[in-house]
């Protein structure tokens, strides 16, 4: 269970770098499909980068954050096999790591980064008007369908695939 919440530490903090580096170094539009449709309209092509080695730095640390989720990914899925889990104990961990990156994406992502703090408009003041006045993040719904139905199915599916292998 300590591994678990561990993991799941790594996982937020790995998509913490994640965002970080696209948004703030990188600066790429590409990054920005789940942002609101009216936001990534508004959005301007970034050509200067915000100081020498800013993109390259992004993209060092975007590798890096890709690895360490594969990373929690193998050590959970190993560390599982090493404990002969079951396939609820795998769906159990899986799914307390999914869930808790997710209620921190809420909060911390969405909450206090987006409509608190405002990171994202002070990279992109453009894209200010689209987030004035809210007391939450754009997208609701599909957090929720997230955290509710896509990632206990996810989970499931990985624990499924897992037990498979157990003898």
């Amino acid at each position: 269970m300590l591994l678990t919440l561990f993991l799941a530490l790594v996982f937020c903090t790995a998509m913490t770098v994640l965002l970080v580096a696209a948004v703030a170094f990188v600066q790429d539009e590409r990054f920005f499909s789940s942002a609101p449709k009216e936001a990534v309209a508004l959005l301007k092509k970034r050509d200067k980068e915000l100081f020498t080695g800013a993109r390259k730095m992004g993209w060092v640390l975007i590798c890096l954050s890709i690895l360490m989720i594969l990373g929690a990914g193998v050590i959970s899925i190993w560390d599982g096999f090493r404990s002969d889990f079951t396939f609820l104990q795998f769906f159990l961990r899986f799914v307390l790591i999914f869930t808790i990156y997710k209620i921190y994406d809420m909060t911390f992502f969405d909450y206090f980064l987006l409509c608190r703090f405002k990171f994202f408009q002070y990279y992109y003041p453009e894209v200010d008007s689209v987030y004035t006045g809210r007391k939450y993040g754009y997208n609701i719904k599909s957090q929720l369908l997230k955290l509710l139905v896509i990632f206990p199915a996810a989970s499931a599916l990985a624990a499924w695939i897992c037990s498979l292998f157990i003898s």
